[in-house]
């Protein structure tokens, strides 16, 4: 797999969609958000034995690789950098910056999810 796209050099492939994959991309990439992952995870596994449903599972896993995909692609890691400094910056919600910095957050978190998505 390339690790060169239209959106610049990728700083590792796209891991597979499965779980021991986005960990081992995250333990390269992001070894310190690991112990976040993992407590994520322990969470996604309570509730879903809590409600007899997998899709809490499912859910911690696209997240994570879409954590994975901001973390590889230096555009959208960049962009969701800047995104956060501009919030903790700010001193109220109501700051027009504010706003401007969460709905870009927002659309590299969704740009991230369906890429890892489809």
């Amino acid at each position: 797999m390339s690790t060169q796209s239209d959106h610049g050099a990728e700083l590792l492939p796209r891991p597979e969609r499965t779980p021991d994959a986005v960990r081992v991309a995250l333990a390269r990439i992001a070894p310190h958000r690991l112990d976040e992952m993992e407590k994520h995870k322990e969470e996604a596994l309570a509730a879903a034995i809590r409600t007899s449903r997998i899709g809490h599972l499912q859910h911690w896993l696209t997240h994570w690789a879409s954590q994975v995909e901001i973390e590889r692609r230096p555009d959208l890691s960049a962009r969701r950098s800047h995104a956060l400094a501009t919030i903790h910056g700010t001193t109220s919600k109501d700051d027009p910056a504010f706003r401007s910095a969460m709905d870009e957050l927002r659309a590299v978190e969704d740009m991230a999810t369906q890429e890892v998505s489809e």
